[in-house]
């Protein structure tokens, strides 16, 4: 990736559920490296409320963008971060890549919500992923969103997607939002903002806006 991308753009990244700011390290150098300056935030599902955690976050891109070019990169429920944070903010990011986001209930969620382990470890954040309510209560970007989903998790008639391509958290269908495009990557949904296509776009697109 030789070419820069203009050095005043901020790129705010935001990781999934279960993870930490480590996860979103390799796709930060390679957009440091093409000129863009990257900023990770970081939460804890298990302990934060979901509107603290979206008043954090938003007090979080003001201090680090001010005025200045800036886009959002959420991969999983930094996806569903993102969405709700965006009517909050005064100045608009030019655009948003969502990493395999969740954009219906997630079924593996619903699933899961079941078990107390799992409500323990994922909070409130965990449990909004599993109703379908809060699902539709997002309210529609009105920025440009690129959305992208693995299409490398296990297919078969008897597994829980049956053939259904997904990424072996999220199928495709629970990915795509309205008639929105949707890049489909040869990846699996906790490395997919590993691939190097992801970096190649959002450099590109960044150069090009």
């Amino acid at each position: 990736m030789s070419t820069q991308a203009d050095s005043k753009v901020h790129a705010i990244l935001v990781h999934g559920m279960g993870r930490t700011p480590v996860s979103m390290l390799l796709l930060s150098r390679r957009l440091r490296a093409a000129g863009i300056t990257t900023h990770l935030f970081a939460y804890s599902a298990a302990f934060e409320r979901w509107q603290s955690c979206l008043e954090r976050l938003r007090k979080f891109i003001v201090q680090r963008t001010g005025d200045e070019r800036f886009i959002m990169v959420g991969h999983s429920l930094g996806c569903v971060l993102t969405r709700g944070v965006l009517p909050k903010l005064e100045h608009a990011p030019d655009m948003a890549f969502l990493l395999a986001p969740p954009t219906r209930a997630s079924s593996y969620a619903i699933k899961l919500s079941r078990w107390r382990l799992f409500r323990l470890l994922t909070g409130e954040m965990g449990q909004l992923l599993a109703s379908q309510e809060f699902m539709d209560s997002l309210p529609p970007p009105t920025i440009p969103l690129h959305m992208y989903a693995g299409i490398k998790g296990p297919r078969a008639s008897w597994m829980p997607f049956g053939d259904e391509p997904n990424d072996g958290i999220l199928s495709v269908g629970e990915v795509q939002l309205g008639t929105l495009p949707l890049h489909l990557l040869p990846t699996i949904h906790t490395v997919i903002m590993n691939s190097r296509q992801v970096a190649r776009d959002i450099v590109a697109t960044v150069q090009h806006s």
